[in-house]
């Protein structure tokens, strides 16, 4: 974080109340006001209003990516989620850990009386009243969380994955450093790194990826817009690094930038593969044991419908999903698992979601309900969604114990 005497600010005896980090880069033809704020402070939603009522701007840039701006503009947004295409498009996971993070900020705010974000929606509020334009320049937070995934080695995913579990499950208070923590940094920094054994393994979708996305968004805007003068309110934890890369002029060609930091990462060929591999291990071990003898065959079956189906079966259970549930991931399980393109989960939830449709209070009281390990299982959005993860937990464990049994009988026949 790069702090500043605001005697460099252009800003009256009067502007200067407020101790907060700020830095203006003069551009041609445009100068850019990089304030750093605390998007847990009321000093710098204070520090918000006090410039934007100077009136010497003529758009306010924010550190929002679309989504997180609709969420705030229109708090029912979740209500009119189709969780079912949420679930038929492969997002489930995604919308499970974008409700776990926004579950700490809430359980965050409701513990210390504040309001994370405060300063942007400020910078909304007003800035719509003094009719300046709200520039978005973070990136979609889809594309971080992804790209964050693909940026954590696969042996660590379990890790970020078991942390969002726990953060679902944990009723532990946060701490007073934590907070602090936020004080200083990037909110979806300071808030991933709950979840993370080792916070290097963030850094570069979190912080350096979106310096430079959020940088080059604004010499995008001022070019194309001819601004005279940029308000960009970004979190102090971006601010050394925007400050220098928009200082050194190092981002030439602002829409190659962004669209580079909007793509997602591809696999690797070896993780694209290996479900079909274990497939392709598991059916020669079925014709290897049914060329044995049929009752070889016929135990290897047994064992891949009661361990696989089981455990996702026991997966649905644990998140108190519909009988018919229970038993049609006890039925799927065993046949998706051959078959990579489609998941256990996909269908398990599916058939909840026909079962028990969602009511609208459920999507109304899903900013609370998901603050508590009580309010995921009764909330019966949040409930698809464990039953997705853990049923689709279930039947990847019972792939893995079922193959290594299947090929034990092959070791002892």
């Amino acid at each position: 974080m790069t702090e500043l005497n605001q005697n460099d600010t252009g800003l009256s005896e009067e502007e200067k109340t407020i101790d907060e980090p700020l830095r203006i880069i003069k551009l041609d033809g445009c100068d850019i006001t990089l304030l750093g704020t605390a998007h847990v402070s009321k000093a710098s939603a204070d520090k918000v209003q006090e410039l934007i009522a100077t009136g010497k701007f003529d758009a306010v840039a924010v550190e929002l990516c679309p989504s997180r701006h609709n969420a705030i503009v229109n708090p029912d947004l979740l209500a009119k989620m189709d969780l079912f295409q949420v679930i038929k498009q492969g997002q489930a996971s995604m919308v499970t850990a974008s409700l776990a993070l926004g579950a700490y900020q809430q359980r965050m705010a409701e513990q210390f009386g504040i309001e994370p974000g405060g300063e942007m929606r400020v910078a909304i509020k007003d800035a719509t009243e003094a009719k300046l334009p709200v520039v978005l320049i973070d990136r979609e937070i889809g594309i971080t969380l992804k790209r964050i995934y693909r940026n954590v080695p696969w042996w660590k995913r379990f890790n970020l994955f078991g942390g969002l579990i726990a953060s679902i499950l944990t009723q532990e208070k946060i701490s007073a450093a934590e907070i602090e923590k936020l004080k200083e940094g990037d909110m979806l920094e300071s808030t991933f790194s709950q979840f993370s054994e080792n916070e290097k393994d963030l850094f570069q979708p979190l912080i350096s990826e979106r310096d430079e996305y959020m940088s080059a968004r604004l010499l995008k805007e001022s070019k194309e817009n001819n601004y005279r003068h940029i308000l960009a309110i970004i979190g102090a934890g971006h601010m050394h690094g925007m400050s220098q890369l928009l200082q050194s002029n190092t981002i030439n060609n602002p829409d190659e930038s962004i669209a580079k930091l909007d793509i997602i990462p591809k696999s690797s060929n070896w993780s694209k593969y290996l479900p079909w591999l274990v497939v392709a291990l598991v059916l020669t071990g079925f014709a290897i044991g049914f060329t044995r003898s049929s009752e070889i065959g016929t135990a290897m079956l047994i064992d891949w419908v009661l361990i696989n189906g089981g455990l996702s079966a026991l997966g649905a259970a644990i998140a108190f999903a519909h009988p018919l549930t229970i038993m049609t991931a006890f039925i799927a399980a065993p046949i998706t698992s051959l078959n990579p393109t489609i998941g256990a989960g996909m269908v398990v939830a599916a058939v909840e979601t026909y079962l028990r449709k969602p009511k609208i209070a459920d999507f109304n009281r899903l900013r609370s309900d998901t603050t508590s390990l009580k309010g995921w299982w009764n909330n019966q959005v949040t409930r698809i969604l464990l039953i997705f993860l853990l049923s689709t937990i279930g039947s990847a464990i019972g792939t893995y114990v079922a193959g290594f049994r299947i090929f034990e009988r092959l070791g002892g026949g």
